[in-house]
């Protein structure tokens, strides 16, 4: 079996490519006939499905992977952990299942980009959510201990009140949409008539 679609893909970071190449793989193999379950990198691809935010077909590629491969390889098993704090929405949860396991050199470039990225869309959730939450709320949706979500924060305009341990969320300035003069359009509408006759 030919995995290097799929270290090409690891080794050129292109993660949010990963998921596709290896459901392709895995059904080109698949269709081969040929026995692929021991070889095949099902922490790999379960982890892509996460990084893409397909929660649904990793719970189907969890449901296909043999008892025998859940059992004897712990990495798929501490993949799966981070689906299941994924699905139930315990976003701390995440963050613990993430650095509650020595990845393996070929998973550890996908799994701090994945960290990354959730990190990115839990501020963002945090963004759009509230206009001031305590710093210790701000640390579990971030995956960080009070200081660095502090700083964190910080950097993107927010503000802290330390005696109440708050922070006061900076909303991003709503872009609106230019509104075209009338007298504009119509002067744009007159040239464009000349030009034409």
């Amino acid at each position: 079996m030919d995995l290097t679609t799929v270290t090409v893909a690891l080794a050129s970071k292109s993660y949010d490519k990963l998921a596709d190449i290896c459901d392709n793989l895995m059904l080109q193999v698949a269709a081969e006939g040929i026995s692929y379950q021991e070889e095949w990198p099902y922490s790999i691809h379960l982890l892509s499905h996460f990084y893409v935010n397909d929660i649904t077909s990793a719970r189907f590629l969890w449901k296909s992977i043999p008892s025998s491969i859940k059992e004897s390889q712990p990495e798929v098993t501490a993949v799966w952990k981070i689906g299941q704090q994924l699905w139930l929405r315990d976003y701390a949860g995440v963050h613990e299942a993430i650095r509650g396991f020595d990845w393996s050199q070929d998973l550890q470039g996908l799994v701090a980009a994945f960290s990354e990225l959730y990190t990115r869309k839990m501020f963002q959730l945090l963004l759009s959510a509230y206009s001031t939450i305590s710093i210790q709320d701000t640390a579990l949706f971030l995956g960080m201990n009070e200081e660095d979500a502090t700083n964190y924060v910080l950097q993107q305009g927010w503000t802290v009140d330390h005696a109440s341990q708050m922070l006061t969320v900076k909303k991003q300035p709503i872009v609106t949409e230019q509104k075209l003069d009338p007298s504009k359009l119509q002067r744009l509408t007159e040239y464009v008539f000349h030009l034409e006759h």
